[in-house]
């Protein structure tokens, strides 16, 4: 294997030294969705704040049903809301309604559905009960002073709830990258133009900016044409503009592939350029002396989304703090892969009775076959220095598409 080019894990290693650092920004609460967090969200207090009645009916002492006591007078009644009350005598009970305070002195609540009421007498229509029963008690949940959420966490619904709960109106999330994402190749054209036979429309930069939309993250669309001046000169006024940049195409070894050297000539450090990898070995990582960072990936549409998925989605989520586990899945069926890389492998994935998640292979026609993307669900990591994957064996998995 030429030495120029890189095992995978080498990859992931430089990417992981080159990681950004974003600085934080205050949302307001209600904005928030999709960012993410740049501080813990920590228990203000107890949660429950209190004994929390659970059930609608009465709350009692236990001890008098336990000595037999089966119908009570109500003394009072208790909602939720309002200020804790005290059951004054313990052979009554208090009226108490679900997310009341449970009332001082009684210590067990018995639901309407198991009682008997007329006008202020209630009768218990059970023979036992349980002690302490139809409460929430107080710290149950979490106790004051724990981190719920931990920063660097893509605030969902889940995350915005519990933000209000401990009472941050406003939250410090990570400031995002401005991103651009060029296609390049005077073989492309327009989205809403007819292609000629010997042209084809821009898309990989479509489905890049979905996905990074997906992520939270907004980029713009430019398209470059191979033109080694104009792209000196476009590049170079966005750089100024721009915190990461992603490129399609121009960086294999064509005559008009000239990104690697206009990205050299712009003063941007290549980290690395081949990657011992298929599909997608013309990958190029770079950044310059202002922490801008550059991905350019190749052209080939299956061979960029793979680059996304593998390499950007790793870098991004180190740079966010996100803390990120590798699923890993049963393959369905053999594979044969004899050359000396890492196989990206495109896979559907199905979750059986048995819990297992199955992923059964589903071979394109190369990495210009964006079809079969549609078809598939992500990517089987098959490891390099092997070249026979058999049926039940488990390797890793990268998700394109949220199934469940």
């Amino acid at each position: 294997m030429d030495n120029t080019f890189i095992p995978y894990e080498k990859a992931l290693s430089i990417l992981e030294e080159h990681k950004a650092s974003f600085p934080l920004v205050s949302k307001n609460l209600e904005d928030s969705i999709g960012a993410y967090l740049g501080e813990d969200l920590i228990a203000d207090r107890d949660f429950p704040p209190f004994d929390r009645v659970t059930m609608d009916g009465i709350a009692i002492d236990y001890k008098t049903f336990a000595k037999g006591q089966r119908t009570f007078t109500i003394e009072a009644t208790a909602a939720a809301g309002t200020k804790q009350q005290t059951l004054k005598d313990n052979s009554k009970c208090i009226e108490v309604m679900t997310g009341a305070i449970m009332p001082n002195g009684a210590d067990t609540v018995i639901r309407y559905e198991d009682l008997t009421v007329e006008e202020n007498l209630v009768t218990i229509n059970l023979d036992s009960l349980n002690y302490k029963q139809n409460i929430h008690f107080k710290g149950m949940d979490i106790s004051r002073g724990t981190i719920i959420v931990n920063r660097g966490t893509q605030l969902s619904s889940a995350e915005i709830n519990i933000a209000a709960a401990v009472g941050k109106a406003t939250l410090q999330v990570k400031k995002l990258p401005r991103v651009i994402i060029f296609s390049t190749g005077d073989e492309l054209v327009p989205v809403s133009q007819i292609p000629q036979l010997h042209q084809i429309r821009r898309s990989n930069i479509y489905g890049i900016q979905a996905t990074l939309i997906e992520w939270g993250i907004a980029a713009d669309l430019y398209h470059l044409a191979d033109d080694k001046k104009e792209m000196l000169r476009t590049i170079s006024k966005m750089l100024k503009k721009y915190d990461l940049f992603i490129f399609t195409g121009g960086v294999s070894k064509g005559k008009f592939d000239y990104l690697p050297d206009v990205l050299e000539e712009l003063q941007i450090k290549k980290h690395f350029h081949k990657i011992q990898q298929r599909p997608g070995k013309p990958f190029w990582f770079g950044s310059n002396a202002e922490g801008k960072k550059i991905f350019a990936l190749p052209g080939n549409p299956v061979s960029s989304f793979v680059c996304v998925y593998m390499y950007l989605q790793f870098w991004l989520l180190k740079s966010l703090e996100v803390d990120f586990e590798t699923l890993y899945v049963h393959l369905k069926n053999n594979v044969e892969f004899k050359p000396d890389l890492v196989y990206f492998l495109e896979a559907t994935l199905e979750s059986k009775p048995d819990g297992k998640l199955v992923a059964e292979a589903i071979k394109g026609n190369g990495s210009g076959d964006f079809a079969n993307l549609v078809k598939t669900d992500g990517f089987l990591i098959l490891p390099q220095n092997k070249s026979q994957f058999f049926a039940n064996e488990v390797y890793p998995f990268v998700p394109y598409r949220k199934k469940w």
